[in-house]
């Protein structure tokens, strides 16, 4: 098999990707956000839940390419690697959990997480695609998500695409216990759950397939065949959500296939836009940033908690963190309120894009 060209529209797409996935992380104040860069509250899709999906989706289309080496097939190599990078990948997504408490109580140590869910939805999906033919992998993903379907609502509840009755909470309170979970919807609740990572593994199949179609096409073919492919998820997604609703914290099946379609219209722009048309000029900060993904999203996540966590600050008669400290001292008098956090975030951004010129230019690529 000839190797495929490579795209730059990939490692921008990507880049793209984990400097959202920071600046929606971290504003200034959670109380002033603007509305596309919050999640919706439960059923239904903002741009900011269109992020993670949008990084599981790359993961599959970078498989593609990186399985290369192992000529698709699972043997003693690509199984290690596989293996290794997923081990890797899910204990610093406990580090974070657990930092900066290390010796502290861990009975209430949150076990999932970002980085777990996707060291989990590589895991599986490198298997699937490693062990599977190419042309059943559509049928697969189908089947995954129609008998994830049917799980949520035959072992729900009264309600069970609801925040209390999915049946999602109930396998994650079994498994880790309720002291291990996630509790920002007001009660135990795991976004990144267990049960739920299910469908997440689809998202990552369906970056793979998509790899296909780059590495089987004409360059100038690529967009319109991902512009065709990102419509019809996107008309099938709403389509499902009507019966499944389109909801990210329980990633239901019509969540799934109706991200991957706005990956897959993002795609086509990009790759139109840079890889066709030839427009560069501002592809190096985001390139930039996705040549070590994790370990800046790693990077931006310590030090927040050792904003939030460790640094404490004397501001008048009260003592504040050193996260709010910077947003009420600084971005929100120069800014405003909404601005201001909005400043706060992408101020951090550029902070973390120096640290990845800096590896970049030192030929550093941080590898898991």
């Amino acid at each position: 098999m000839k190797k495929a060209e490579r795209y730059l529209a990939l490692d921008v797409f990507r880049g793209i990707t984990i400097a959202t996935m920071i600046t929606v992380n971290n504003p200034g104040s959670w109380k002033y956000v603007y509305a596309p860069l919050r999640h919706a509250e439960w059923h239904g899709c903002t741009p900011t839940d269109l992020v993670f999906p949008f990084f599981l989706f790359i993961v599959g289309v970078s498989m593609f390419f990186s399985f290369s080496k192992y000529d698709y097939r699972l043997d003693g190599r690509s199984v290690l690697k596989i293996f290794k990078r997923t081990a890797l990948i899910f204990l610093i997504g406990l580090f974070l959990n657990s930092f900066p408490q290390w010796q502290q109580d861990f009975s209430r140590l949150r076990i999932m997480g970002v980085l777990q869910r996707i060291a989990l939805a590589y895991f599986f999906g490198s298997l699937i695609v490693l062990s599977a033919r190419r042309n059943v992998l559509p049928w697969l993903s189908l089947g995954i998500l129609l008998a994830y379907w049917g799980i949520i609502y035959f072992f729900g509840g009264t309600d069970p695409y609801s925040l209390e009755g999915n049946p999602v909470t109930a396998v994650d309170r079994f498994i880790f216990g309720e002291s291990h979970l996630y509790r920002g919807f007001g009660m135990p609740f795991d976004p990144e759950g267990l049960l739920s990572t299910i469908p997440s593994v689809v998202t990552v199949l369906l970056g793979y397939l998509a790899g296909g179609v780059i590495s089987g096409s004409e360059k100038k073919r690529v967009p319109l065949k991902f512009l065709l492919l990102g419509a019809a998820g996107i008309g099938a997604g709403l389509l499902w959500g009507l019966v499944f609703p389109i909801n990210k914290p329980i990633w239901t099946s019509s969540y799934v296939v109706y991200t991957a379609g706005w990956a897959a219209v993002f795609m086509a722009f990009l790759v139109w836009v840079i890889d066709i048309k030839g427009f560069t000029k501002w592809t190096p900060f985001f390139v930039v940033f996705g040549m070590n993904p994790l370990f800046i999203y790693a990077l931006a996540g310590v030090w927040a908690r050792v904003l939030t966590r460790l640094i404490k600050i004397t501001d008048g008669d009260q003592v504040v963190t050193g996260y709010n400290w910077l947003f009420q001292n600084i971005f929100q008098p120069l800014a405003g309120d909404m601005n201001g956090s909005l400043l706060f975030a992408l101020s951090h951004i550029v902070v973390y894009w120096l640290i990845c010129y800096i590896l970049w230019k030192k030929k550093i690529f941080i590898k898991v």
